[in-house]
């Protein structure tokens, strides 16, 4: 039998079949009522066309449809495109276009997003999540503009047709199961082709490095977009869990849900364990259910993994990316506080070695790169054989993130990704925006950084020369990038100097004197 991660949902259902499988705003779904919902997405699909290897794009907020489409189609073969929807509509339809989606199935919220995409690219099925059809036409005819456009239905519609018997499996093992796209250096998202196999050996290799148990309450609040919010579904499906899910975050939010589901773990970044602490009612939350917590994206600043020891919670910092399916490394919660600032052990199915610009391993407390290998590892970037082969390398990822082991093996990150910039956990690289300011009229050069920000660990900072006889405010540059750009991409701040920007001998800017010089004179 091929190992297919939709079929993780229907044997979970046989084993379990009355167990809460899944939470949302207070309704309990059983793992068979789960099942067989997901069932009826994967046999209205097969109805409306969707064959094994179709690229199936899924354009929503957290909620259950999101994770029936996700194992439903997973079912069939289907390989799931999740789009980020915190991006401008251009750039969805960018993404979209790369990855040649033949379906989309989208939330109400992003009608509007939907219909400007569909000026830029095609997609001949659109399926409208929350019992309507955009423009309140029948299913299979829409108006846009002067003339009738064919391919939107109905979710609940084609799903109230739709039988909830097992579909014919399609798929598994070596096929390609999800395409996550991430933010590239050069400013283009790359995607990154995972295997049902990635997310089989993710999921192992997760569950045997740490206490995940069936029977857990397992909070999810990031968006599923991302795979560490995704695997997290497919983990706990895999152990007999219970996910219960947030539409967001919401930090008093967070904290209820914390007690009144009384849940055992739970994943967060940096910036959300700091806005909890800011909650006025934090003193009097219980939060004793809780055995552990994950914190990745991003180094947890020690006195943030004080303040939560004090609660009773050992933060375990996790280190990973989209490419590795996710998990990579972890902290153990018994010495959290012992190693704060550790990103832990390598995980039980992971390798991780740090090396030098030959590919040499380095020796403890030597910084090098970090390169990861294990199953989980992706098999490629989408329809990018360049970048592919640049990350892949003798079955090794090279991360390009900087790195280095104590004496006793722990992985210490010293530095991302070069120039990427992480706000609130999520992954903004400098180039995106450059390239939107370099058509902004009287800017003679800009560049984009990142600095310090309280509130959401680091900040979007431009730094422009306007052109001679010109000014610029922050205001003017935040209104030229809106639409253009996702909003949590816009600047935060701005530095105005009068000099050309620093520049290496081969002309690229020197970022890093520019981030030195860069917090006292932000704006």
């Amino acid at each position: 039998m091929r190992t297919n991660i939709g079929s993780f949902l229907a044997k979970r259902a046989r084993l379990d079949p009355a167990k809460v499988g899944l939470v949302f705003e207070g309704r309990e779904i059983t793992y068979a009522e789960w099942n067989a919902q997901a069932n009826r997405v994967a046999n209205a699909c097969v109805g409306l066309g969707v064959r094994p290897g179709d690229r199936v794009g899924l354009l929503m907020g957290n909620s259950p449809a999101f994770l029936d489409c996700f194992f439903g189609l997973a079912k069939i073969g289907a390989i799931i495109v999740p789009l980020n929807w915190r991006l401008a509509a251009p750039e969805i339809a960018v993404v979209a276009g790369d990855a040649e989606i033949s379906t989309l199935v989208y939330g109400p919220e992003h009608t509007a997003a939907v219909e400007a995409m569909l000026d830029d690219v095609s997609i001949p099925t659109r399926i409208a999540v929350g019992d309507h059809v955009p423009g309140d036409h029948v299913p299979g005819d829409h108006v846009h503009g002067d003339h009738v456009r064919d391919g939107d239905h109905s979710y609940e519609a084609l799903l109230a047709e739709s039988a909830s018997e097992e579909p014919t499996i399609h798929g598994g093992e070596d096929d390609p199961i999800v395409i996550m796209f991430t933010a590239g250096t050069t400013g283009r998202a790359k995607g990154a082709v995972l295997t049902h196999n990635n997310l089989f050996y993710d999921s192992c290799t997760v569950t045997f490095s740490l206490d995940w148990r069936r029977g857990d309450r397992v909070l999810v609040a990031l968006p599923l977009f991302h795979i560490g919010a995704l695997i997290y579904a497919v983990i706990n499906i895999h152990v007999g869990a219970t996910t219960v899910l947030m539409e967001s975050f919401d930090p008093a939010g967070f904290l209820t849900t914390i007690q009144g589901q009384q849940i055992n773990s739970f994943l967060a970044v940096p910036a959300m364990l700091n806005f909890m602490l800011q909650v006025p009612t934090i003193e009097e939350a219980d939060v004793s259910s809780v055995r552990w917590a994950l914190c990745g994206t991003a180094p947890v600043p020690v006195p943030l993994i004080e303040a939560w020891a004090n609660r009773g919670i050992a933060i375990q910092q996790v280190y990973g990316l989209t490419e590795c399916t996710g998990g990579a490394a972890v902290l153990a919660s018994e010495r959290a506080l012992e190693k704060a600032g550790s990103t832990g052990l390598p995980m039980f199915h992971t390798d991780i070695r740090i090396v030098d610009q030959q590919g040499d391993d380095v020796a403890p407390d030597e910084v090098g790169e970090i390169i990861i290998s294990g199953p989980h590892v992706m098999v490629e970037y989408w329809r990018d054989p360049v970048s592919t082969t640049a990350t892949l390398e003798d079955g090794w990822l090279r991360t390009g993130d900087l790195g280095r082991f104590d004496d006793e093996g722990y992985l210490y990150v010293v530095e991302r990704k070069k120039d990427m910039i992480i706000s609130g956990g999520e992954n903004i690289y400098p180039a995106e925006v450059e390239n939107v300011l370099a058509a902004m009229p009287n800017i003679a050069e800009v560049t984009v950084i990142g600095v310090p920000d309280p509130e959401w660990g680091e900040a979007v900072c431009v730094v422009a020369r306007p052109t001679e006889g010109h000014t610029l405010t922050l205001d003017e540059v935040v209104a030229y990038c809106q639409g253009k750009l996702g909003r949590y991409k816009l600047p935060r701040k701005l530095i105005i100097t009068d000099q050309p920007l620093p520049r290496s001998p081969t002309g690229k800017v020197l970022k890093r004197v520019l981030r030195d010089e860069a917090s006292p004179a932000t704006t």
